[in-house]
C-alpha cells in the first residue's frame, strides 16, 4: 500500500485574505479620520488623492459608492457645522471602529479574554488559577484540592497495592487575588506636539484609544480617565478622542497632575496610577489669583519646583507616575529624571514608534502590583 502521509513544511506564494472593496477602503478611511481629527470632508479629500495615486477603486466601486455605503451602514450622518452649513459627521459606530483599529494595530498580539480583573503578586484564596501547587494547609477550601496531583502523591507515598489517601498527600493549586486598577492618562496638547513638521498628537490619540478599548473590553472593572493639558487641564470623554486637536498652548504640567490626583482621590480602588505623554518641558503654571506665569525659555526653576512638589504629593498618595517623554533633549531628561525620583515612578524616553507597546507593557506590569 502506498503511504501518502507526508510530513514537513509546504511553501507557497502569499495570498492576501479577501477584502471587499468597502472593507479595503474602510481601513484606510479610519486611519485618515484619525489624522484629520474627525473631519470627514478632509479625510475623503485625502482618500480621493490616494485613489488617484494608488488606484484603490475601479469603475465598479468608486469613492462615491463607498460614501453611500458608509451612510447605509451607519458610520456617517448628516449634521450642521459650527458655521450653520450642512455637512457630514462620523457616528459613535465609527468612533468604536477607530478605537478597535487602534487596539488591533498597537496591541495586535493581545489575546482577548473574559471580563478580567488585575492579578496581584500575592497568592491566596483567589479565583484565578496559577498552575502552581503546594501542600494542603488547615483552612484551605476543599474545592481547591487538586484531585489528580493528590492521587499521584498517594500512589508515590503509599504504593498501589495498599492504596490510601491521607491528609499529607493532599495538594492544592495556588490562586491569585485580584484587584482593580484606576488609571489616568494625561496627554500634552501644547503647540509643540505639532512643531518641527512632526505630528505627535495623532500617535498619542491612537494610544489613548487603544488603551480605552483594551480596558473597556478586557478589564471592564478597571477605570480609565483621560485628561489633556495645555495652559490648563481638563478631562475628555473617550468618545472625544478622535476629535482631539493641539492648541496654541504652553505646557501646564502642574495643572494636569493636580487634576489627575483629584480624580484618583475619588476612586475606591487600591491600585492607582498616572500615565503622562508629553514632548516638552513645563512652561506654565496658574497662580492663586487666576493669572498665568509662563516662561518657555529653558527650565524655569519656579515652574519645575512646583512639578517636583506634585510628584512628591502623588508619592504620598501611593500614586506612581509613568512619564513617556517623546523627546531626547539632555536638559529635559535631567528634569524627567529628577521628577521621576521625586515620585519613585518610572520614565521612558521614546520616539513615536513603539509608544503604544511600551504603555501596554507598563500597564500589564503595574496591574500585577498591589499597593498597600
Amino acid at each position: 500500500m502506498k503511504n501518502d502521509n507526508k510530513k514537513g513544511f509546504y511553501f507557497k506564494q502569499y495570498e492576501a485574505p479577501f477584502q471587499s472593496p468597502f472593507d479595503k477602503l474602510f481601513g484606510i478611511f479610519k486611519e485618515l479620520i484619525t489624522h484629520t481629527s474627525g473631519d470627514f470632508d478632509e479625510a475623503i479629500d485625502w482618500l480621493r488623492e490616494l485613489d488617484k495615486e494608488y488606484k484603490l477603486t475601479d469603475e465598479h466601486y468608486t469613492i462615491d459608492d463607498f460614501i453611500e455605503d458608509l451612510k447605509k451602514k451607519g458610520y456617517i450622518r448628516d449634521e450642521l457645522k459650527d458655521d450653520g452649513t450642512s455637512g457630514i459627521g462620523i457616528t459613535a459606530k465609527t468612533e468604536r471602529a477607530i478605537r478597535q483599529q487602534a487596539l488591533d494595530t498597537i496591541f495586535g498580539n493581545l489575546k482577548r479574554s473574559g471580563s478580567g480583573n488585575h492579578k496581584t503578586k500575592h497568592s491566596g484564596n483567589g479565583d484565578e488559577h496559577t498552575g502552581e501547587f503546594r501542600e494542603f494547609h488547615f483552612g484551605d477550601g476543599l474545592e481547591r484540592i487538586s484531585l489528580t496531583e493528590s492521587l499521584r502523591n498517594a500512589q508515590i507515598n503509599n504504593g498501589v497495592a495498599d492504596f490510601m489517601l491521607t491528609e499529607n498527600d493532599l495538594v492544592v493549586e495556588e490562586t491569585q487575588f485580584k484587584s482593580q486598577m484606576s488609571t489616568v492618562l494625561m496627554i500634552d496638547i501644547s503647540h509643540s506636539m505639532i512643531l518641527y513638521g512632526e505630528d505627535r498628537i495623532t500617535p498619542a490619540k491612537k494610544v489613548a484609544m487603544a488603551l480605552a478599548e483594551l480596558i473597556t473590553t478586557r478589564y471592564p472593572k478597571d477605570t480609565l480617565d483621560i485628561l489633556v493639558f495645555g495652559n490648563d487641564a481638563w478631562t475628555i470623554a473617550i468618545r472625544d478622542l478622535p476629535y482631539l486637536k493641539v492648541g496654541p498652548f504652553h505646557t501646564n504640567t502642574v495643572a494636569g497632575l493636580q487634576l489627575a490626583m483629584d480624580i484618583l482621590r475619588r476612586k475606591r480602588n487600591t491600585n492607582k496610577q498616572i500615565f503622562m505623554i508629553t514632548d516638552g518641558k513645563p512652561s506654565c503654571v496658574r497662580e492663586k489669583d487666576g493669572s498665568y506665569y509662563m516662561n518657555s525659555n529653558g527650565l524655569d526653576e519656579y515652574i519645575v519646583d512646583k512639578c517636583y512638589n506634585q510628584a512628591q504629593q502623588a508619592r504620598k498618595l501611593h500614586i506612581p507616575i509613568t512619564t513617556f517623554m517623546i523627546a531626547n533633549d539632555p536638559y529635559l531628561q535631567q528634569f524627567v529624571n529628577r521628577f521621576t525620583e521625586a515620585n519613585q515612578g518610572k520614565a521612558f524616553y521614546t520616539g513615536l514608534k513603539g509608544l503604544g507597546e511600551m504603555i501596554f507593557e507598563d500597564y500589564e506590569t503595574n496591574r500585577k502590583k498591589r499597593i498597600k
